[in-house]
């Protein structure tokens, strides 16, 4: 099923080199949609090991999950696979109905058989998205005896614990939730290994489209799947090229040469919009920006410091100046659109305020600190910026500049004083958030669990049941005051400096309409695009 073969539209839209200018060329073709974005994260598109944002978006578009949301509306849960399920009395148990008259890709039926092979496969072959699953108490030797079929269309998802039917639901709404074609992969099977060697390369799902040729660091080539059982995809084709310099794109979707242009920089935004054959759309992920306050620090282990850098980040400045547009003031460690999400943004610079709580510290003449940042442009310039005001309330703050293997390493080794860092949750529950920022059940430096609140040694043995709860709790209502109440707490005294939600932009030609840039990449949906 996998094509190995150059298409002629790929080659009419890829006519210009990378970071290279080229004479006027033809429009991208009628029936495709061209896209310009950087895509080395891509080691894999098996959905029981894609843990990357640019491999989560493709699945998105071409593999069907057992339940989904409304991309507008997360709160709204729905069956995609799944026709419906029901939960035991004892809240330990799922019971699923297949949709019936579905059929993969390949024209295989889709059946019970295949989502709990597809659940079973993610667990045994133990891969980064496998604690999603595993934290319902599923292990590669228990597996089979907890995800079992009870019929051609039906299957019982059994769990350690009676978890929230909603946490559960969102969690099966990720990466490792979707369902592939059991015959089509086992055809595939070598020395015990699932398919995995053949489906990291290959393609095996339902969706809208079909994944027909992945060249790492070059392009992915996605078709319209005949057999998909939605509304037909008014495009035949879907087409990343990797590029990954943000000038590049720029110059590519101003010529014509791509249709959308997606790691587009705050300069390259601005210039863009005077363009009238351009138009801009956004959606607020969930990632958010913050700062990690290491509580091994003197300094920053006083509650007043806490605040006191808190009222030290001009935040409206830095999202529309030096992130142009890229990030939403955000203060609470769920993002807007979560269930219980606390909306609360007290805090603005106050270097006045922040020399007050200094002198309350016993600090009155400052400290000095370093911060460890990532050399890209964003958090760099959002670094410097954070350094020149609170120099003004006598905090010295040294950057130490790394890439982002060196700056993280160090963060997970509790090696840092202050972090800049970004985090996105796995999937769309609250707990994916709380369990970081608000739970830490071994402080210690070998501990197993190492949690955000870990990393910066905040010891919290309270809050850690209060999130640990809120697991349990049935009433959705009930479960998102628990959130709600979290949040605060860690607003109010935590070593968290939150700062920004994500804001993704999509520079696009005038002639595309009907893209969907949903609340996580796996929900940036093509499947209605079309061009004029």
């Amino acid at each position: 099923m996998f094509m190995k073969m150059r298409l002629a539209a790929l080659a009419a839209a890829t006519t210009v080199a990378l970071g290279q200018t080229a004479p006027a060329v033809a429009a991208t073709p009628k029936d495709a949609l061209v896209m310009a974005w950087a895509i080395d994260d891509m080691i894999s598109i098996d959905p029981a090991e894609v843990y990357e944002f640019s491999a989560s978006e493709m699945l998105g578009n071409s593999y069907q999950r057992l339940v989904t949301y409304d991309a507008k509306d997360v709160s709204k849960l729905s069956g995609q696979i799944a026709e419906s399920w029901t939960v035991s009395p004892d809240g330990k148990t799922i019971s699923f109905k297949i949709r019936p008259g579905m059929k993969f890709a390949s024209g295989d039926p889709i059946t019970a058989a295949d989502a709990v092979f597809s659940l079973q496969r993610a667990v045994k072959l133990d891969k980064s998205p496998a604690f999603i699953l595993d934290q319902f108490g599923l292990t590669k030797d228990n597996v089979d005896k907890m995800v079992v079929e009870t019929g051609p269309m039906s299957f019982d998802f059994h769990m350690d614990k009676a978890y929230a039917p909603t946490f559960v639901l969102y969690c099966l709404t990720s990466t490792v939730g979707m369902v592939v074609d059991k015959k089509l992969v086992m055809s595939h099977e070598q020395n015990g290994d699932f398919g995995y060697g053949w489906l990291k390369t290959h393609y095996a799902g339902s969706g809208p489209f079909m994944i027909m040729e992945w060249k790492p660091n070059q392009d992915v080539v996605m078709q319209r799947n005949p057999n998909y059982d939605g509304p037909k995809p008014p495009l035949k084709m879907v087409i990343y090229r990797h590029v990954p310099e943000p000038a590049t794109q720029r110059l590519l979707l101003q010529k014509g040469d791509i249709d959308i242009a997606r790691n587009l920089g705050a300069d390259d935004i601005k210039a863009l919009k005077s363009d009238a054959n351009i138009y801009f759309d956004h959606g607020t992920k969930g990632t958010i920006y913050y700062m990690g306050l290491n509580q091994k620090n003197q300094y920053l282990a006083k509650p007043q410091v806490r605040e006191a850098l808190k009222y030290l980040v001009p935040y409206q400045s830095i999202a529309d100046t030096i992130m142009g547009g890229l990030v939403k003031v955000h203060q609470t460690f769920e993002p807007s659109g979560m269930l219980g999400t606390l909306e609360k943004n007290p805090y603005e610079a106050n270097v006045a305020k922040a020399k007050e709580l200094l002198k309350e510290a016993g600090l009155p003449d400052g400290f000095k600190v370093t911060m460890d940042t990532r050399n890209t442009a964003d958090i760099t310039g959002m670094a410097q910026v954070i350094q020149q005001t609170a120099a003004q309330a006598g905090i010295q703050i040294e950057l130490i500049p790394g890439d982002g293997k060196q700056t993280l390493t160090k963060y997970r080794a509790r090696n840092h004083d202050i972090y800049i860092g970004v985090w996105g949750p796995d999937y769309q529950d609250p707990n994916s958030n709380a369990q970081g920022f608000a739970a830490n059940p071994d402080n210690s430096d070998t501990a197993q669990t190492k949690t955000l609140a870990w990393r910066n040694d905040w010891n919290i043995p309270d809050l850690t049941k209060e999130t640990d709860a809120a697991l349990l709790e049935s009433d959705p209502a009930k479960r998102a005051a628990m959130y709600e109440d979290l949040q605060q707490k860690v607003l109010d005294n935590g070593p968290f400096v939150i700062m920004f939600q994500q804001v993704e932009q999509f520079g696009i030609r005038k002639n595309v309409h009907g893209v969907v840039v949903g609340p996580s990449f796996n929900d940036n949906s093509f499947a209605e695009a079309s061009k004029s």
